[in-house]
């Protein structure tokens, strides 16, 4: 488990990422009250947040972003398991740093993320979404970086400038074509869906009655929240799992193809060259 904390200005970066070989509990607290938002990166852990008697779960994680209050009574509990990795960034500020933050950063924070700025309990919960493709490469450059020392720092600076303007201009985005959570339950349910069949998918009918929605707003709607059609993402998944069963769990390129839907290890070679940037026999290799 590895766990570093990271001060740029009036903001404090926790970058945490952890993988066990059994299910473990990864806690933490923060010691004052602040206002932040977390990005999930490639794993996909349970989180619980938990204050008083209050019970908070989020069940699918990967990819998402999540803007929230929490005090200090606030605690955050991801299980981390051999197939679920944690890869985590959170950015944030105390409540008494926003009218300092540079670039006039924190009226950013009073326009579009008010409800965190005058929070009525302990834990409030702001937007949430899922990473558009362009965040989610900044999220992986910061949890593949190799830098270090000053160096490290500039990287470090530039990458969170850049995730947390994609951040803000999502917010907006959203609040102009109020296209924010109208359908997000449906949505989830049909990432979740899609996630559970990668061998055996249900076709975009078949995805649509399930969630309730009709095929045309099933594709508008996935694209808008999560950035890629429907397909594009089912792929994209197909082969980050077919990734990590070759290289962490010591599957075969035949097997992980299979595993994952592909009849034709040609398709699913040229599919992984094209998305990875080197074909899946370089894993074995390495």
């Amino acid at each position: 488990m590895t766990r570093d904390f990271i001060h740029i200005n009036d903001f404090v970066i926790l970058v945490e990422a952890a993988n066990s070989e059994k299910p473990i509990l990864d806690s933490c607290r923060f010691e004052e009250p602040l206002v932040a938002v977390a990005f999930y990166g490639s794993g996909n852990v349970d989180l619980n947040v938990a204050y008083g008697q209050e019970q908070i779960p989020y069940s699918y994680t990967k990819g998402l972003t999540l803007s929230f209050f929490a005090d200090e009574k606030v605690s955050f509990e991801h299980t981390v398991r051999p197939d679920s990795p944690l890869q985590c960034i959170v950015i944030a500020t105390a409540l008494r740093n926003l009218e300092q933050l540079p670039h006039n950063e924190g009226e950013l924070f009073y326009e579009l993320l008010s409800e965190l700025v005058k929070p009525k309990a302990p834990y409030v919960e702001g937007p949430r979404f899922y990473m558009t493709p362009e965040m989610e490469r900044i999220v992986e450059s910061i949890f593949g970086n190799h830098y270090t020392g000053k160096t490290k720092m500039m990287f470090f600076r530039s990458q969170v400038t850049a995730l947390l303007s994609h951040f803000f201009g999502q917010l907006a985005l959203a609040q102009e074509s109020k296209a924010i959570s109208k359908y997000s339950t449906q949505l989830q349910r049909a990432k979740e869906i899609l996630v559970a069949n990668l061998e055996n998918p249900p076709s975009l009918n078949q995805l649509a009655q399930e969630i309730g929605l009709n095929t045309t707003k099933l594709k508008k709607e996935f694209k808008d929240v999560f950035g890629v059609p429907v397909f594009k993402f089912l792929q994209n998944e197909r082969l980050d799992t077919a990734h990590t069963l070759i290289q962490n769990h010591g599957m075969s390129i035949q097997e992980a193809a299979w595993q994952v839907g592909y009849d034709s290890l040609g398709s699913f070679s040229n599919a992984f060259s094209k998305k990875f940037g080197y074909r899946p026999s370089k894993l074995i290799n390495s």
